[in-house]
C-alpha cells in the first residue's frame, strides 16, 4: 500500500481515536476537580480494573477491519457478496455480544476483588456504586468494537469521522455539565453518576453504529436486485 492509499483513513481513524479518549479526559477532569476524596480514589480504582477489560474486546475493531474489506471489496455486485457481508457482520454482532457477557461476569466479582484495593470500607462502597454504570458500558462494549471495524472495514469513513467528532464535544460537555451542577449544589454528583453518563454514551454510539451497519446492508441489497 502507499502513502495515497492510505491518505484517506488518516483524518476519520485519528478522530475515532481523540473521539475515544475525550470522555475519558472529561470523567478524569470532573473526578478531579468535583468529586470528593473517597469517589476520587475509587475512581482510581474502578478505571484501572475497567482499562485491564477493555483490551479483551478492543480487538474485535481491528479484525472487523482485516475481515470486511476482503467481503466489501470484491467489485462484482452479487447476492452472494451481499449475503456474506450481511453473515459477517451479523457473526461480529454475535461474537460482540458474548464477549459483553464475559465482560460482565467479570465485572460482578468486583466486590470480591476490590479489598485488594482498598482497606476503607467507604471507597469500597463508592466503587460498588460504579458498578452498574461499568456494567452497562462493557456488556455493549464488544458490539460497539465490532461495529466500529465493520464500518471501517466497508470504508464508511465519512460517517465516522462525523460520529466522533460530535462525540468529541457532546460527552466532554455532558461531563462539564455534571461538574457545574454539581458545584452549584443542583445535583448531587458521585462516581456512580458519572459512570452511569459514560454508560449511556456508549449505548447510544452502539446503536447509532449498528443502524448505520443496517442502512448500509440495505444499499447493498439494492445493488443486486
Amino acid at each position: 500500500p502507499t502513502a495515497k492509499e492510505f491518505a484517506p483513513f488518516v483524518i476519520p481513524v485519528t478522530t475515532t481515536s481523540i473521539g475515544r479518549i475525550s470522555g475519558y479526559i472529561a470523567m478524569s477532569h470532573v473526578a478531579s476537580s468535583t468529586l470528593g476524596t473517597f469517589d476520587m480514589a475509587a475512581h482510581q480504582i474502578i478505571f484501572s480494573i475497567f482499562c485491564c477489560l477493555t483490551p479483551i474486546v478492543d480487538a474485535l475493531s481491528q479484525v472487523a477491519q482485516s475481515f470486511v474489506p476482503s467481503i466489501h471489496g470484491v467489485k462484482a455486485k452479487s447476492q452472494a457478496r451481499a449475503n456474506a457481508l450481511r453473515d459477517t457482520v451479523n457473526n461480529f454482532r454475535k461474537v460482540g455480544t458474548m464477549f459483553g457477557i464475559l465482560l460482565v461476569s467479570l465485572v460482578s466479582m468486583i466486590p470480591l476483588i476490590s479489598r485488594y484495593f482498598t482497606s476503607d470500607p467507604l471507597v469500597m462502597q463508592r466503587v460498588n456504586g460504579a458498578i452498574p454504570g461499568v456494567a452497562l458500558f462493557l456488556i455493549m462494549h464488544g458490539l460497539m468494537c465490532g461495529g466500529e471495524g465493520s464500518l471501517l472495514g466497508q470504508k464508511d469513513l465519512v460517517f465516522l469521522r462525523n460520529s466522533y467528532a460530535l462525540f468529541f464535544f457532546t460527552v466532554p460537555a455532558y461531563m462539564l455539565r455534571l461538574k457545574y451542577r454539581a458545584l452549584a449544589g443542583l445535583q448531587t454528583v458521585g462516581i456512580g453518576t458519572m459512570w452511569a453518563a459514560f454508560a449511556t454514551y456508549n449505548v447510544i454510539r452502539t446503536a447509532i453504529f449498528h443502524v448505520r451497519l443496517a442502512q448500509l446492508q440495505r444499499r447493498t441489497n439494492k445493488e443486486v436486485q
